[in-house]
């Protein structure tokens, strides 16, 4: 089969320590969205806010695994911008329950910088801002 700059281009995002990006972003996608499903679809009135980011967080991962497997450098490109508004959420829900705890009732998957989640939210971000960044140079 003849690698088109398409293919070429869609096996530098999975390729190597892509691979291992993909699966940690799968993994990522699974725990937010299924604990936010139950979460709303049980105890919504709880916490809103925080079953409501823990949603958007796992539609975030979603994204993010979906332009991975993808590839290509409009994939590229969308997954480094959702990467770094990723990251800037991680950051702000995170300073936000240390700052405010009230605010939060029951945790998100980014409360406390991903915690719960043993510092993942915080740590994939930068792994894959740093991985996106290095396969448009190469």
């Amino acid at each position: 089969m003849v690698a088109t700059p398409e293919r070429a281009g869609r096996q530098r995002l999975i390729g190597g320590p892509g691979i291992l990006l993909v699966w940690l972003y799968g993994v990522m996608v699974v725990g937010a969205v299924s604990r936010s499903v139950y979460q709303i679809a049980t105890e919504f009135d709880r916490a809103p806010l925080a079953y409501t980011l823990s949603a958007l967080a796992g539609v975030v991962y979603g994204f993010i695994t979906c332009t991975l497997v993808r590839g290509g450098e409009t994939a590229r490109k969308a997954a480094l911008v959702c990467c770094a508004a990723e990251l800037v959420g991680v950051l702000a829900v995170g300073t936000w329950t240390l700052v405010e705890p009230s605010a939060f009732p029951d945790a998100t998957v980014w409360s406390d910088f991903g915690m719960g989640y043993l510092f993942i939210p915080v740590l994939l971000p930068l792994s894959a801002l740093y991985w996106l960044r290095r396969a448009r140079t190469a």
